[in-house]
């Protein structure tokens, strides 16, 4: 089985629709597919609905979480949309994204790019405002040569002269809230060094011991030695380990499946989950 569990959609900040990453899933060969969008589970239906014969869907998110001011991203499958109190959370979260990127967008502008918020916007779409939607503006703009290269100290990375904060996540209350609506955490590419300040090996350990079920490790931001840094760290908590593309469609050069999820450590992650199960295919399109 090949199963890639981090990927976006236009639902966020991704370029292909929910049902065009669905299809394009089945088409990179992968079995299995997680849906993550940035705070949101606005895409479910489309992909569902869409979802080739042969291919399965884990509904997930990617929450944004900030601890002792470093941000962190939560990966989070297979919990219950509806629960009251992971919603209204979510809501707090996707409710300050537009506010904080008119933010940056004011302090780009005082850097002297001329970047507006209808650019933005236009780039968004219907999707989730967010920092790779400005990133795309720059590059569009020739101020930068690609989507990553804003993702730097000098533009919009954490700490970053254009970055702006919002409401996010504690870890631990997103722990806590996934756990509370049947969901499995996993902590996602806690080592990518390149996007501004990463979490400390204590503070997995801390997030271990509060309940997260795993980190991400096969990561295209993580390089071998980190890899094998983060495996054996898993191994000292009990953690388990993923491999994930983070597929954002042309937006970045990950391709989906590049990296992908052992199929004993997907089966465990099912066994976890009670607020929701991973969607057969039933043959919304063909599968090539």
């Amino acid at each position: 089985m090949r199963i890639d569990l981090h990927a976006h959609s236009t639902a966020s900040d991704g370029t292909d629709t929910p049902a065009e990453l669905v299809r394009n899933a089945a088409a990179a060969g992968l079995d299995v597919v997680a849906l993550t969008d940035h705070d949101t589970v606005g895409g479910y239906a489309e992909a569902t609905a869409a979802l080739p014969d042969g291919l399965t869907l884990v509904t997930g998110a990617e929450l944004s979480c900030r601890i002792d001011g470093v941000g962190l991203h939560m990966l989070a499958y297979l919990f219950d949309p509806l629960e009251p109190e992971l919603f209204r959370e979510r809501e707090l979260v996707r409710d300050d994204r537009t506010p904080r990127a008119q933010a940056m967008i004011g302090k780009l502008r005082d850097l002297g790019v001329d970047i507006t918020w209808e650019q933005v916007a236009r780039i968004a779409g219907d999707g989730s405002v967010g920092r790779p939607h400005i990133a795309t503006a720059l590059v569009e703009l020739g101020v930068v040569p690609t989507v990553s290269d804003a993702f730097t100290e000098q533009w919009l990375a954490n700490g970053g002269r254009a970055y702006a904060e919002k409401h996010e996540f504690d870890p631990f209350d997103a722990i806590r809230l996934v756990k509370a609506a049947g969901g499995v955490t996993v902590l996602a590419h806690p080592a990518a060094v390149k996007r501004g300040h990463c979490v400390s090996e204590e503070q997995m350990a801390a997030m271990a011991a509060a309940g997260l079920d795993g980190i991400e490790v096969d990561h295209m931001d993580h390089d071998a030695d980190t890899r094998a840094r983060l495996r054996a760290l898993a191994a000292d908590l009990g953690l388990l380990t993923t491999g994930s593309s983070d597929y954002h469609g042309s937006r970045k050069t990950c391709r989906l499946g590049e990296y992908t999820t052992d199929p004993e450590i997907y089966g465990e992650i099912t066994r976890r989950a009670t607020g929701a199960f991973p969607v057969p295919g039933a043959g919304g399109a063909p599968r090539a």
